[in-house]
C-alpha cells in the first residue's frame, strides 16, 4: 500500500486481483480433474498415453504424435518415449502441456496425481466475480503470535476430498474482536501466517471454511489479522482441490461478516 493509498483502496486492488487470479487462463476455475495415479499403466480420460507413479515422479509413455511438451522446453518438441515429471513439491518441479491444457503432477503425503487445467472449463467460462462483504476497517487488528514450544506440529484434519491429512502447524494467534479475546491455530509459509478458519457465517452466508494470510510477525510477534481479506480456498472453484478443513479451535463462534462470501456465476 502506497502512503496515499488508503486500506479501503487497497483492499479494492486486492479483491480485483483476487478474481483476476482465479479466471486467469489456467487459475483455480480452469482445473477439471486430478487424476491419483498408482503403479500400474493406465490411461487418464481425455489425455493420449499410459500414466502411472512411481520414484516419486510421475511417468508417461508417450508419443511424438500425441503433441505433449514440457511446458519450460516446448520449443525442445514434443516428448517421445517413456518420460518422468517431477512433481510440485520437488525443487525443480515440471509441467506439460497439450493444446492449451497445463498438466500439473502433484505429490500428496506420499501419493502422486496428474492435474488437468483447461481454459475452456465450465467453470471458468460461468465464473462471474466474487461476492464478498463491503470493507469494514474494525475487521482489522492487532494479533500476536506465539510458535509453538516443541516446536512445528502436524494436525490431522478432514480435507474437501473426504481424506485426512495432516496440516502442518506452527503456532497461535491471540487477538481482539468485537471485545472478545480469541487464539487461532496457523501455520508459517515462508515469512508469512497463514490459517484456516470457519465462523458463524460459514456455510449459509459465505463458503463452508475460508482461508486467511497474516503478515510476518515483528521479533515481538505482533502481526496484523484482516478478515477483510478473508478469502475462499481453491475447492471453492473446484472440486478436484483437496483443501484442508479447520483444525480445532479454529472455529470463532461470532459471525464474521468480512472478506469473501461465494463464487459467483453467470
Amino acid at each position: 500500500m502506497t502512503a496515499a493509498e488508503t486500506a479501503a483502496e487497497s483492499w479494492q486492488r486486492w479483491t480485483e486481483a483476487r478474481a483476476a487470479a482465479v479466471s486467469a487462463q489456467h487459475g483455480p476455475l480452469a482445473l477439471t480433474g486430478t487424476h491419483w495415479l498408482g503403479p500400474d499403466p493406465e490411461q487418464i480420460p481425455g489425455l493420449p498415453g499410459e500414466w502411472w507413479a512411481a520414484d516419486g515422479v510421475v511417468r508417461l509413455d508417450a508419443k511424438a504424435e500425441y503433441g505433449i511438451r514440457l511446458e519450460s522446453a516446448a520449443a525442445a518438441g514434443a516428448l517421445d518415449g517413456e518420460v518422468s515429471l517431477r512433481p510440485d513439491t520437488d525443487p525443480a518441479p515440471e509441467r506439460a502441456t497439450l493444446g492449451e491444457l497445463r498438466l500439473v503432477p502433484i505429490e500428496r503425503e506420499g501419493e502422486l496425481a496428474l492435474r488437468v487445467f483447461d481454459p475452456d472449463a465450465p467453470a471458468r467460462a460461468a465464473f462471474a466475480g466474487i461476492d464478498t462483504f463491503p470493507y469494514a476497517p474494525d475487521w482489522a487488528v492487532a494479533a500476536v503470535f506465539t510458535p509453538f514450544e516443541s516446536g512445528d506440529r502436524a494436525l490431522t484434519v478432514p480435507n474437501a476430498d473426504g481424506k485426512e491429512r495432516p496440516l502442518a502447524v506452527t503456532g497461535q494467534i491471540a487477538f481482539t474482536l468485537c471485545g472478545e479475546e480469541y487464539a487461532l491455530t496457523v501455520s508459517r509459509s515462508g515469512g508469512r501466517l497463514s490459517g484456516v478458519i470457519a465462523d458463524a457465517t460459514s456455510g449459509h452466508e459465505t463458503y463452508r471454511f475460508r482461508f486467511i494470510t497474516l503478515p510476518a510477525p515483528d521479533a515481538d510477534g505482533r502481526t496484523v489479522l484482516d478478515l477483510n481479506r478473508a478469502h475462499l480456498p481453491p475447492c471453492a472453484f473446484a472440486d478436484h482441490f483437496i483443501c484442508p478443513f479447520p483444525p480445532p479451535g479454529n472455529r470463532l463462534p461470532l459471525a464474521v461478516e468480512a472478506g469473501e462470501r461465494h463464487v459467483v456465476t453467470g
